[in-house]
């Protein structure tokens, strides 16, 4: 999930390179491999010096050690072994990309994103990229061009001139950055981006442009325009909850490890303002399960079972304001869930569409079930302030 409430699936930097590949932006080749014993499979490919780089869904990879450098088999072998090992920001390293080194003349930084002020596409390009580019953007803003572009299926010529006109790119870079503008614009557009990044582009020592490292961020509500996407997002899922969650169009969201109260909403708002909320009182959610828009009964039934299929779970918050979603529907698939919840405590806050018809279900069923006014009275009762 992305900042705003926004989700989106963050492409690992392989797969980045793959879809550059794809649409023909010139990249870095290399493997993947998802432990150290699997470099004896491409041991006889490998040209050193080499880069062993983490995959992890996370930036700050080379300052926290997860970008190295090999000169040859056994170090790669010791390096990758200790990269396996570590975590990033609490991420544990799962695959590694190698790749042969490439020597550079020159770093920029490439990326097309959506402006959400303006609601337009934005080109972003700065000629000094690399891991600092945050601090160069920050200390030296005049050096980061921004354009904002008409939403097209192609970029125009004049906007890519204006950046390199505007950034002093030198001539000789002109022919292919703007070859490699309009591919990655067409992979912005093409695939449902939120973000299409370059950092760094870089110019080798013979002068021609290469990523050297992608980061691709696909709308997670455009996903099933991209099955390759899909199957990749549950390849790198290991949590069995979110998977079945996904069966049902429902976002299962694991929280913390600890703490024993789960959220169910249709809205990752309200989703966020409940757990706000309850950690105010000093309670713990770990874990939420977005229904999305018009949850029938039977759905509810769902999404009762899976959130109630994790073990510390002995209480869970149903905060729904009903529109598309009719109250008397998540009513009654509480009622066929009831069965299967046994000692779990249920408390609802229910608002909008056939609420009245809803808590004359509610009030005939036969469990732990708790009433709210709203979402203050509902953490109230969570927290056992009110009775």
């Amino acid at each position: 999930m992305g900042s705003g409430g926004i989700v989106y699936m963050k492409l690992l930097e392989y797969k980045a390179h793959e879809i550059f590949r794809l649409f023909g932006l010139p990249c870095s080749e290399g493997f993947v491999v998802s432990s150290a014993g699997e470099l004896n499979n491409i041991k006889a490919s490998l040209n050193y010096p080499v880069v062993i780089k983490a995959q992890v869904q996370t930036g700050g990879r080379g300052k926290a050690g997860g970008v190295q450098f090999a000169d040859n088999f056994q170090e790669l072998a010791e390096i990758s072994t200790a990269i396996f090992d570590m975590k990033i920001k609490n991420l544990p390293v799962k695959k590694v990309f190698i790749t042969s080194k490439t020597d550079i003349k020159k770093e920029m930084y490439l990326s097309f994103t959506l402006d959400r002020k303006h609601k337009l596409p934005v080109m972003i390009f700065c000629p000094d990229g690399g891991i600092d580019i945050n601090e160069i953007a920050e200390l030296y803003p005049e050096k980061v061009v921004k354009v904002l572009l008409h939403p097209a299926l192609e970029i125009d010529d004049y906007y890519i001139q204006y950046a390199i006109d505007k950034s002093g790119l030198e001539d000789k870079y002109n022919k292919s950055f703007k070859d490699i503008c309009r591919k990655l614009y067409k992979i912005f557009i093409e695939k449902d981006c939120l973000l299409a990044e370059i950092n760094p582009l870089v110019a080798n020592m013979e002068d021609n442009l290469l990523a050297l490292d992608g980061k691709i961020d696909i709308d997670d509500n455009a996903l099933f325009r991209h099955p390759d996407i899909q199957s990749f997002r549950d390849e790198m899922e290991d949590n069995l909850l979110v998977l079945d969650a996904r069966k049902y169009n429902f976002l299962y969201i694991p929280i913390k490890n600890e703490g024993n109260i789960a959220v169910i909403s249709n809205g990752s708002g309200m989703i966020m303002s409940s757990i706000d909320l309850i950690s105010k009182k000093g309670l713990t959610v770990t874990s939420a399960l977005d229904l999305g828009g018009g949850a029938t009964a039977d759905r509810i039934n769902e999404a009762l079972k899976i959130i109630a299929s994790n073990p510390r779970v002995n209480t869970i918050f149903i905060n729904i304001f009903g529109g598309i979603t009719r109250c008397d529907e998540i009513a009654r698939g509480v009622e066929s869930a009831m069965d299967k919840l046994g000692k779990t405590h249920l408390v609802l806050r229910l608002e909008g569409t056939n609420k009245d018809k809803g808590l004359e279900i509610l009030q005939k069923i036969q469990g732990s079930i708790r009433m709210a006014e709203g979402l203050t009275h509902a953490v109230g009762i969570l927290s056992g302030e009110l009775n």
